[in-house]
């Protein structure tokens, strides 16, 4: 059997999900001659651009095996809202601990492996440079001296691969799994550009159609059917997300952390944590973003370090490898991926948070931060659940007739 991992968010999944997913099917099933099994590495309550997921994360795991993988795994929070680099040694590492899984299937705008290869290579010469740390003693941001560095080494061709969003993941995916054996393949991404406000025929970013639900328009020919009916009973039921829900907590948190918590923060570099001090004075969450931009910290990373401001997580989190994997929904192939991990498991996997937390220290953190996650994350919802949610949740066990797409 042929098991190839997907990094993804699904917020919320759309046709774009479903093509690569598809596409990934038609290459392995034309290469291999069976049909390759997809399992999902997907980010649970919050997402990397520092906001909670549209819908529950129970929810789209079930709506993602629905329409097309077989096995969704959760990427731990710390992962989840971390930097490129971070979000994909955490997944990679994640994937390779099953230690069944063959290769990793990622969407880019280059659609090459052989250039986003050459692109890796000059990324982690320009990581390991002296130029590099001297172009940051002057202020230049990570990504903008990474990028010249690129262009000097292997030419503004491949370079300017780094400028899309998906072309920069897959790099960091190609550098996570270096060592690991895994093998690698790319979809080019098909229709409307990551995060742009533009549709193209069936396809639309996932960014427009939060854009689009939040101002009350029909997003349902860009999504399966499944996803479109649960993202309209989520809609009335009170469970779409919001970060402006966080708002006064955000504040709260700023106004009472100290200078030391603050700097143990991911991503607080440069005496940032005496600006987080200092905007524990704002009176709004936009005031918070505007009184901490600066050219070397973006709105995105921003807001990254405010969630886990909230949650609590240290550097020391993002930069351990993934202590288990939770299974949060699967079908009956799903199964049959758990089956054959059993007996290849370098780390533990299990359906149970409470299970995985007796495991080891590193373990029982992460279920800790997921669990706060979790709870902070409903209170984004309009309708905020109980306490607790993240260990009373059960995993979607989805069969063959509930499912939303057939593959072809």
């Amino acid at each position: 059997m042929k098991i190839i991992g997907v990094i993804c968010e699904y917020n919320p999944f759309h046709n774009g999900h479903l093509y690569h997913i598809e596409q990934t099917r038609r290459a392995f099933r034309e290469k291999y001659g069976e049909e390759p099994y997809i399992a999902a590495v997907m980010s649970g309550s919050f997402v990397q651009r520092g906001e909670p997921a549209l819908i529950d994360k129970f929810e789209r795991a079930e709506l993602a095996v629905k329409c097309g993988a077989d096995i969704v795994f959760e990427l731990p929070f710390p992962y989840a809202v971390s930097s490129a680099e971070f979000f994909a040694r955490g997944a990679v590492s994640l994937l390779y601990g099953l230690g069944c899984v063959d290769g990793i299937s990622f969407g880019s705008e280059c659609g090459e492996l052989e250039r986003l290869k050459n692109c890796a290579d000059a990324a982690r010469e320009a990581a390991e440079s002296p130029e590099l740390r001297e172009m940051l003693s002057k202020g230049i941001s990570y990504p903008v001296a990474v990028r010249t560095l690129c262009e000097r080494l292997c030419g503004e061709e491949t370079a300017a691969v780094l400028d899309s969003p998906n072309n920069l993941l897959g790099i960091e995916y190609i550098k996570a799994a270096k060592d690991t054996g895994l093998s690698l393949f790319t979809v080019k991404r098909a229709g409307a550009p990551h995060d742009g406000a533009e549709t193209d025929g069936e396809f639309a970013s996932a960014s427009q159609l939060r854009r689009m639900l939040r101002g009350g328009e029909d997003i349902s020919r860009f999504v399966p059917p499944i996803v479109a009916k649960e993202l309209s009973r989520q809609a009335e039921s009170g469970g779409i997300a919001d970060i402006s829900r966080l708002e006064r907590i955000i504040l709260y948190r700023l106004r009472t952390i100290t200078a030391e918590d603050a700097a143990a923060l991911p991503d607080v570099t440069n005496g940032l944590e005496n600006r987080i001090i200092a905007a524990g004075k704002a009176h709004s969450y936009a005031e918070v973003l505007k009184a901490l931009s600066t050219k070397r910290f973006p709105t995105a990373k921003l807001r990254r370090i405010l969630i886990n401001m909230l949650v609590g997580t240290t550097k020391a989190d993002v930069r351990m490898s993934a202590p288990y994997a939770r299974v949060l929904a699967l079908n009956e192939r799903g199964c049959e991926v758990l089956r054959a991990a059993r007996k290849t498991l370098k780390i533990p996997c299990s359906t149970s948070p409470a299970k995985l937390a007796a495991v080891s220290h590193a373990a029982k953190r992460f279920t800790e931060l997921e669990a706060r996650a979790y709870d902070i994350y409903t209170l984004a919802q309009k309708s905020i659940s109980p306490s607790g949610g993240d260990y009373t949740r059960k995993t979607a066990v989805v069969r063959a007739a509930e499912r939303g797409e057939k593959h072809d």
